[in-house]
């Protein structure tokens, strides 16, 4: 992946086109090739050390079902219906979904997951993945260290909250190729900060077009939607300003 100044404005399909198909499912995925996302983000759990496509904690929303997913069994977990009689897909099987036909931002959420992802990670270059068809983010900076540790010249992003006052002090420790800022905290001035830094500015999760008008012309580097065709229309009509 490239600087700010040398790439388009990327459209991550969050979750695939969940605004229009089961989150984080082989459908949604699906949806999100065919409207034309480059870019699949979706996040790894760790279920028996097997790498899953699941989003919460909890079985509850997307499931409708009681009880923590990694304190089930993987054939437990892969037999729940997610909506529209989708199962929870292993992290393997997206990945041979896209391939050769967008790139992966993976999201590692809670204990296990970094080792989980690495597994499959290391087969996919194996099988001929390229380093630059992956980026790997994480709220959880334990997770994305592991991860940094096994795979470290896979690019990953440094997804925050807010805007931590110690920013500086994460991008020096995890050496990130991007920041990752809420909606509601990216301004013209961060962006400008960030890139100054080298950095790419991606935000999340904007679905409204007015939304994405706006942010785009703050000068980002890339947006994650549930709703791709938005993006990529908004794009189509009128790009990003240059810098």
């Amino acid at each position: 992946m490239t600087t700010s100044s040398d790439q388009p404005l990327l459209c991550f399909a969050h979750r695939g086109a969940s605004g229009h198909e089961p989150e984080n499912t082989l459908r949604s995925f699906a949806k999100a090739l065919e409207l034309g996302a480059p870019w699949m983000e979706f996040d790894v759990r760790a279920v028996e050390h097997e790498a899953v496509v699941f989003h919460d904690r909890t079985l509850t929303r997307c499931a409708k079902r009681f009880g923590f997913i990694d304190r089930q069994s993987l054939q437990k977990v892969r037999s729940h219906d997610v909506g529209k009689g989708e199962k929870i897909p292993l992290f393997s099987e997206v990945l041979d979904l896209i391939q050769g036909k967008a790139k992966a931002q993976v999201e590692l959420k809670g204990s296990g997951s970094a080792v989980a992802a690495t597994r499959v990670l290391k087969k996919a270059l194996a099988d001929g993945w390229h380093i630059n068809d992956f980026l790997v983010s994480s709220f959880d900076q334990d997770e994305l260290s592991l991860f940094r540790r096994e795979l470290p010249h896979i690019p990953r992003g440094l997804l925050v909250y807010g805007y931590p006052l110690h920013l500086a002090d994460l991008i020096k420790l995890f050496e990130p190729i991007s920041v990752h800022l809420h909606l509601d905290t990216v301004s013209s001035d961060r962006v400008a900060s960030l890139q100054a830094r080298g950095l790419n500015v991606f935000v999340y999760t904007v679905n409204e077009t007015s939304d994405i008008e706006t942010v785009r012309d703050m000068g980002i580097d890339g947006i994650f939607t549930n709703f791709p065709e938005r993006v990529l229309g908004v794009l189509k009509k009128s790009p990003p300003p240059k810098p």
